[in-house]
């Protein structure tokens, strides 16, 4: 089996239309053309072999490498230090406006900082994830690669008549590259999609340019956050991660911006996330909102506004549980059986089979984010509410359904606690509109429901034998989705039923601070092999514990949890029982859980210590304060 990097060793770029993922040793090995859900032209990830990449590195003795960001923006920089020299791959891609579009540039610049260095440079395309054969063309200026489909165009960076440095050659339609550089030397390509022409040279003060516009486009944006507490920096970056992440025709947010990553390395639990979920996008106008990223908030509401007036007629209601970026809802699951999927985990699926379960959940989740958009000015228009309020009628007649849960398993339908809990969140939050701006609904009807629900979660839900708010009906199985219980309101952070179920978390979820959804083995969700721990359940356990004021545990366990990002302050899905990072990578979720675990433990802190509540660490830091002082 090949060589595959740790899913951890990798930095994101993007131009808000699509992504490319960039390994620590400069390889481009996932990279989907011209969307987030097309076709990928680079998928090494998923098959080192037949995947394909676009790999720039340094060669000679003692290579090492390092990666970073360059400051508040998504460039990101690949360093290279070896015997003879220090080199740099700056990696980025010009943001594509809000138009859709096939044209996407990656622009890649290597330099020599120090000494002398050789740049190693293999552009391996491999079309429709493999499947599509293609012909290379290699002119004096670059290069085109060309399918029925899609054609690639490579620009060469350099001085105009300047061909010292590099050596090209053609192997079985691929293209290698060396370059030798000393000091201060800088040379680059541009790999462009649907370009307007052929191959040209690119001067290197336009190359300069373009990563100048890069630089203030992102620092621009990034100066509209209004979020001044503890963790900036990472709040930060998990706003650019998410900035990314979002297709800017639509204002929606993938869950991640890859396919076939597994939850076990080795199993079978290998999904495609390039798509929109109505849970996790609905849950980023929170962290948006909570960060001041106003427009980005206003254009997911907009996006969730349509998809609530399409009246969707699926197994699942009049709302899907996720779309494509365009809204689009045609994800039909298929594998790739062609491809050996990450170090052997297959299969590698493309599209979603779970896009037509039954999750009463997401309603809640919708009307959620719609109340929580409403009350910071981003307010719902008449034809808004009216689809909103059919919604809600659908509800009222189907609230006790049963369904496949916030998990998506696969092990048949039940009566998912957490699916009760957010139908009750979804009629409160219609009733609250109704109210407060005077709409027309039936409020009573609504009212009935929301109580009736609330009873019986309070009756069936909870379990006695085991102290706490099960997973689902009849069955002792703990489930984290449940920590989201007291967020939105249906029980008091300290009401000790709440405070029993925490504990029971504790005990039987949660590892060294880490935390998973459930227990397998506990409650079969009709799939075999194991997964890690959920990374969003981490997050939203210290949200809980800061709600219930066991603020010491919170921040220990927020902290904990930032040393499992990577490199440049990235999250996957999962992490394994060694630290590995497993799943899809990154992943929204667990970014968007982070931003609000920030929020609500330093409010939760600032409030304690202008109480003047004793906690350990305002011991702590009244000691410094008086010693500094007496100094």
């Amino acid at each position: 089996m090949a060589d595959y990097p740790p899913i951890a060793d990798h930095g994101l770029i993007g131009d808000l239309q699509t992504a490319a993922l960039v390994t620590t040793d400069g390889s481009i090995d996932w990279f989907c053309c011209p969307r987030f859900d097309s076709p990928s032209v680079f998928a090494a990830l998923l098959d080192q072999e037949r995947g394909g990449y676009f790999r720039a590195r340094a060669t000679g003795a003692g290579v090492t490498s390092r990666q970073l960001y360059f400051p508040d923006t998504a460039i990101l920089i690949t360093r290279f230090m070896t015997e003879d020299g220090v080199g740099e791959v700056v990696d980025f891609m010009p943001p594509a406006g809000k138009q859709p579009t096939a044209n996407h540039r990656i622009l890649r610049m290597m330099r020599c900082v120090r000494g002398r260095i050789d740049f190693e440079v293999d552009i391996a395309p491999r079309f429709d994830y493999g499947r599509q054969e293609h012909e290379t063309q290699l002119v004096e200026l670059g290069a085109v690669f060309v399918t029925d489909d899609l054609t690639l165009t490579l620009h060469a960076v350099r001085e105009p008549g300047d061909e010292r440095l590099a050596q090209v050659r053609v192997d079985g339609g691929d293209i290698h590259i060396d370059y030798a550089m000393s000091a201060g030397q800088v040379r680059g390509l541009v790999l462009e999609s649907a370009a307007d022409g052929p191959p040209r040279e690119i001067g290197i003060a336009e190359f300069t340019g373009m990563f100048e516009d890069a630089t203030t486009f992102w620092r621009e944006w990034l100066s509209k956050s209004t979020y001044t507490g503890r963790w900036r920096e990472m709040l930060q970056r998990s706003a650019i991660t998410l900035k990314l992440m979002t297709y800017a025709p639509t204002g929606a947010l993938v869950a991640a911006p890859t396919a076939g990553l597994p939850e076990q390395v080795g199993g079978e639990r290998n999904w495609d996330y390039r798509y929109t979920w109505v849970r996790d996008a609905s849950f980023s106008v929170y962290a948006l909102l909570g960060m001041g990223f106003t427009e980005e908030a206003a254009e997911f509401c907009a996006w969730l506004r349509d998809r609530v007036q399409e009246k969707t007629t699926g197994k699942g209601g009049p709302l899907n549980i996720m779309y494509r970026v365009d809204g689009s809802s045609d994800l039909v699951e298929e594998s790739l059986e062609h491809l050996e999927g990450y170090r052997g985990s297959r299969p590698v699926r493309i599209g979603n089979g779970a896009s037509d379960q039954r999750q009463m959940d997401i309603f809640g989740e919708a009307l959620d984010s719609i109340y929580f958009a409403d009350q910071h000015g981003i307010e719902l228009g008449h034809s808004g509410w009216i689809a909103l309020r059919g919604i809600v009628d659908w509800l009222t007649d189907n609230w006790d359904l049963p369904g496949e849960g916030i998990w998506e398993t696969r092990g048949g339908q039940k009566d998912f606690t957490y699916g009760r809990v957010m139908s009750w969140v979804a009629f409160d939050r219609a009733i609250r509109m109704a109210a407060e701006h005077g709409r027309p609904g039936a409020v009573d009807r609504w009212t009935n429901s929301r109580d009736t629900i609330y009873n019986q979660v309070m009756q069936r839900g909870w379990n006695e034998k085991v102290g706490a708010f099960v997973q689902h009906y009849d069955d002792t199985v703990l489930d984290s989705s449940m920590l989201r219980m007291a967020t939105v309101g249906m029980i008091t952070p300290n009401d000790p039923m709440w405070l029993s179920t925490l504990d029971a978390m504790e005990s039987e979820l949660v590892v060294d601070s880490l935390v998973y959804r459930y227990n397998p083995a506990a409650s079969p969700d009709g799939l075999a092999g194991d997964e890690g721990t959920f990374s969003l359940c981490t997050f939203n356990y210290v949200d809980a514990l800061a709600r219930a004021g066991r603020l010491e545990e919170a921040r220990l366990i927020f902290e904990k949890m930032l040393t499992y990002a990577n490199h440049v302050g990235l999250y996957s899905e999962e992490i394994g029982s060694t630290g590995e990072q497993l799943g899809n990578f990154p992943q929204a979720f667990t970014h968007l859980a982070l931003i609000d675990a920030a929020i609500t433990l330093n409010a939760a802190l600032d409030q304690a210590k202008a109480e003047g509540r004793h906690t350990a660490m305002n011991v702590a830091a009244a000691r410094r304060e008086e010693d500094a002082a007496a100094d």
